[in-house]
């Protein structure tokens, strides 16, 4: 859900400001009565009447007003209420319309603040129904100001309280909450309800395979039998119970093993049989080789009258594009590449790969957690460079970041030069022993460049005066070498880099590395992309009715986005002292 305010939510709960039915403690004060005038009217008659009941008609106003979607209006109506001289109940009226004004501007954290008034200590004393309104609004705040957990709590407290359509929305949504929680979040609590939702996501996260997440639920069922969700699932995990008594029982691998791209093909079905080998899942295999087909078409006919489910594949990109083309696809699939950006694709077509414009944007967010927020970017020349510098400026951006210069990253020889100009090196002038220094308006260079490229970077900064400029890198200047006298010359920059390269100790790249060497080296990444896109087959449909379900692959964390498109969170390592030294995580 995001921060913008659903009317809808609270007009859906019945006679929602049926307050005055109650009668009041001489203390609490009455709430506004529902409107039975124009908003202009109640202005009218506030503009006559004495100072208590002036308040009472405004704030019924700027109810009707937010109910009618005119948030302004409602903004003014509110400014002219006193509320320090309200009574409590509408004191937690007004602070309730105010959270909503905030929610409807996108300032969550305004809206936590107005739901701390001191009168909120006593809502318990108001009518239910003006009590649920107050604490949908919390709840809605606490989600849009990325407090999930505390989201979660709200609406499980407020959930006996709720019926119809409004009880299936709560309902749905502390399962989207608690669902997408990091594991280290998924802590056990005192409130029972809450506690068995947490107990319910770990137990789906724990599970790998739609077999086991099946079995996991109707266990976790088993033990929670009165607990709201054991008596009505939540929808996603309807759809992943039925995904599972589906299972995947043929895929074809459809890959170039002839030309330019015969190398890259190989490192990706080894990588896929390997897995296939190590899982041991009751799944056939058949192999194609795209650079025999005649057309797609004939390729399709074919798969489909053996009976393929799934294929995976093609690699080369003029193929991915002619899917993409395409209104429907006789058979889902898992294309190894990405078509056009904007091109619009079939909903069978699911695209994967090691997209560097995922990397991009992971520096642009590991840059802006370690506290830098303005940028100066070096990528190289051509469509590639472009790409990948526009994903990252777009996520930046969003984020809040500003990008102070980005050029295309000059050849060897005038490197001192480019790299001088972008970060304006001046000489300080007066002894000998002063030195030239660089801009201060930037706090980091993000890089993209090969093995040789980058390793003239940083040297180059050093002589330039500016070796304190942090530099973030796409994993693309890691050639996997281990060679010492390459690493120190990267000293200190930033990267992010695939499982696969930074864990040597991981099962299956030791297994396959015992079979084909040239895995431990850059090739290894490919290997993990094959080994992924094993780990995807069964697992795409598991994706759409799960949007935020996130895999641990080998090339990444894996998610899909609404393009259909997966994509990569990769983890972070560090040049330091000739060798690569993995970084700790950061939060999402």
């Amino acid at each position: 859900m995001t921060a913008r305010f659903r009317p809808l939510i609270f007009l859906c709960i019945a006679a929602l400001l049926s307050a005055c039915a109650s009668s009041p403690s001489s203390t609490l004060g009455e709430l506004p009565r529902t409107p039975q005038a124009s908003t202009q009217q109640l202005l009218k008659d506030a503009d006559a009447s004495d100072p208590g009941k002036a308040a009472l008609l405004r704030l019924s106003a700027a109810d009707q007003s937010i109910q009618q979607d005119n948030l302004t209006q409602a903004r003014q109506i509110l400014e002219q209420v006193a509320i320090d001289q309200l009574m409590p109940a509408q004191q937690m009226f007004a602070k309730t319309l105010e959270a909503e004004l905030a929610l409807a501007a996108g300032k969550p954290e305004g809206a936590l603040q107005a739901l701390q008034h001191p009168a909120f200590e006593r809502l318990a004393e108001l009518p239910v129904e003006q009590q649920l309104r107050t604490q949908l609004a919390r709840a809605e705040a606490f989600e849009a100001n990325n407090q999930p957990l505390d989201a979660a709590r709200e609406r499980t407290f407020i959930a006996p309280l709720l019926s119809g359509e409004a009880a299936e929305h709560n309902h749905e949504t502390i399962w989207s909450l608690v669902s997408n929680l990091a594991p280290e979040q998924l802590q056990q609590t005192a409130d029972t309800d809450l506690a068995g939702w947490i107990s319910l996501a770990t137990a789906v996260k724990q599970a790998g395979t739609l077999v086991q997440q099946k079995r996991a639920i109707e266990a976790w069922q088993q033990q929670n039998p009165n607990h709201p969700a054991a008596r009505r699932l939540p929808d996603p995990l309807l759809k992943l119970k039925q995904l599972a008594d589906k299972p995947l029982s043929h895929v074809a691998l459809l890959l170039p093993m002839e030309g330019p791209l015969a190398s890259v093909a190989r490192a990706l079905r080894d990588g896929f049989l390997a897995a296939h080998l190590a899982g041991q899942q009751d799944l056939k295999i058949e192999l194609f080789d795209s650079t025999r087909l005649s057309s797609l078409d004939d390729f399709y006919r074919q798969a489909s009258a053996s009976g393929v489910e799934l294929v995976i594949g093609p690699l080369e990109k003029d193929m991915v594009r002619q899917l993409a083309d395409r209104e429907q696809l006789p058979i889902t699939t898992l294309a190894l590449n990405y078509s056009d950006a904007n091109q619009q694709v079939p909903p069978q077509l699911f695209q994967f790969g090691l997209a560097a414009e995922d990397e991009a944007r992971e520096v642009a967010r590991r840059a802006w957690t370690d506290g830098h927020r303005r940028a100066v970017a070096l990528t190289p020349r051509g469509d590639w460079g472009n790409r990948v510098f526009e994903a990252f400026r777009q996520e930046w951006q969003t984020l809040g970041g500003t990008v102070v210069a980005a050029e295309p990253l000059a050849e060897p020889i005038e490197l001192a030069n480019q790299i001088a100009d972008m970060l304006q090196i001046r000489s300080n002038g007066g002894s000998d022993e002063s030195q030239p220094s660089r801009r201060q308006d930037i706090d980091f260079l993000f890089l993209a460049a090969t093995p040789q490229q980058a390793q003239q970077v940083k040297p180059t900064l050093i002589f330039q005066y500016a070796g304190d400029l942090p530099v973030y890198a796409t994993s693309h200047l890691h050639a996997a070498t281990d060679n010492r006298t390459q690493y120190l010359d990267l000293e200190g920059i930033r990267f992010t880099e695939t499982p696969w390269l930074l864990d040597p100790q991981l099962p299956l790249r030791q297994e396959i590395e015992r079979k084909w060497p040239q895995a431990r080296g850059s090739l290894g990444r490919l290997y993990a992309m094959g080994a992924d896109a094993y780990q995807l087959a069964p697992r795409l449909n598991q994706l759409l009715a799960l949007p935020d379900t996130q895999i641990d692959g080998l090339s990444g964390t894996l998610s899909l986005t609404p393009q259909q498109r997966i994509e990569r969170r990769l983890p972070w390592a560090e040049f330091r002292d000739g060798e690569v030294q993995p970084l700790p995580d950061i939060p999402d």
